[in-house]
């Protein structure tokens, strides 16, 4: 085993990676206190010997590793890799790219919805995980070997992976399917969370355009202050108490202190200010200001026929294809069609479009039904269903 923990031995052995046909990366990382993770270990592995740079050894240097991951020429393979991704486009200021994510390629290959890497490693490598450090704390030096042949073992088996999934894709027609999924994890916007957007990531329980207005804002203060202090979200204000809050607005600290969840330390301190000043703000926004879309737009009952259909065209196409359905389309796409809209419908675009859209935009406009034949589900024009199950 490989542990770098000095900037020219990982020089050395990043330059035998510029030019190879590619690079399977894993990350270690700590996040649990933070708002921004902390990476801990990178492991490495290329068609050689695979390697581990210790991020937290002192004085390292990981430009040259970074220089790979910024290399176009260079594919990186990663599995669900977005909190990977996010590690590197915080230490350098640019998204890896090419990538490969396998997780994605899996579900493209009929490996079902968000496929683990555990499953993949065992059906394409034959081999099993050692999962007995799944929970080291890898900020602790030294590192023992177990945690390194731990850590290592992702990427040996993910170049496996990679290589099967690749083939397969190549003989099936598919590389062009997930290099378009790939367009969405190099957008630097994947990965960075806007303060005035923050407050899409909770479970609203009311409609209420002033409570939507206070969440909002309070949301956005949060965001902003975990991200210039490297603070966990809910080490500064816990969801909970975020809701609550904006529920019972509160005018001063002592209002601030009987809500649910907030401390006597926290309702005098500067955190609390913050949060009343954000409340007073909500408050302050004009009635025909706040949120008009605040109510959660519901199913139209009408089209939940309809809807039903499309959810069994969505499940034959996919067991046809081999795809999925996870990755096809949602709930909203199938509202959406039913509907008859077209406008900005994931389901309709690129491959999704040949694999389902098509078909089930002809199924909403009455074209084509669904019909019983051999055991399956097939369309047939509508002219012809009433024999179709003949």
């Amino acid at each position: 085993m490989m542990l770098i923990t000095d900037t020219a031995t990982l020089a050395a052995a990043c330059e035998e990676l510029h030019g190879a046909d590619f690079v399977a990366i894993d990350t270690e990382f700590h996040r649990e206190s933070t708002y921004w993770p902390e990476l801990c270990l990178a492991q490495v592995a290329g068609r050689g010997e695979p390697w581990a740079v210790d991020a937290l050894a002192p004085g390292i240097d990981l430009a040259p590793l970074l220089a790979v991951l910024n290399d176009p020429s260079v594919p990186k393979v990663f599995h669900a890799g977005r909190q990977d991704v996010e590690i590197f486009l915080r230490l350098s200021g640019r998204v890896p790219e090419p990538q490969f994510d396998t997780q994605v390629a899996a579900m493209v290959c009929g490996f079902g919805e968000s496929v683990s890497y555990e499953t993949l490693v065992t059906r394409l490598a034959g081999a099993k995980l050692d999962k007995g450090s799944r929970f080291t704390d890898w900020r602790r030096r030294p590192l023992t070997d177990r945690q390194l042949q731990y850590a290592l073992a992702d990427v040996i088996h993910l170049r496996t992976v990679y290589v099967n999934l690749n083939d397969e894709l190549a003989k099936s027609g598919r590389t062009a399917w997930v290099a378009e999924e790939m367009a969405a994890l190099t957008d630097p916007a994947t990965y960075i969370t806007e303060p005035q957007d923050a407050w899409k990531r909770l479970r609203l329980r009311s409609s209420d355009p002033r409570f939507l207005q206070i969440v909002r804002e309070l949301a956005a203060w949060r965001e902003t202050q975990a991200q210039a202090r490297d603070l966990a979200r809910g080490r500064l204000l816990k969801d909970e108490a975020l809701l609550a809050i904006a529920a019972h607005p509160p005018q001063t600290s002592d209002d601030l202190a009987n809500v649910r969840g907030v401390s006597r330390g926290l309702a005098d301190g500067v955190a609390g200010n913050g949060i009343l000043e954000a409340v007073a703000r909500a408050r302050a926004v004009p009635a025909e200001a706040l949120p008009k879309s605040a109510k959660p737009k519901k199913p139209v009952s009408s089209l939940q026929p309809m809807v039903a259909l499309l959810r069994v065209l969505l499940k034959a196409k996919c067991e046809e294809h081999g795809v999925a359905q996870q990755l096809v389309a949602g709930g909203e796409d199938l509202e959406a069609i039913a509907a008859g809209e077209t406008r900005g419908v994931h389901a309709l675009t690129g491959w999704r479009h040949d694999v389902f859209g098509a078909d089930a935009m002809r199924l909403a406009r009455g074209e084509v039904a669904l019909a019983a034949r051999n055991g399956g589900v097939v369309l047939v024009p509508l002219s012809d269903s009433a024999n179709a199950a003949a």
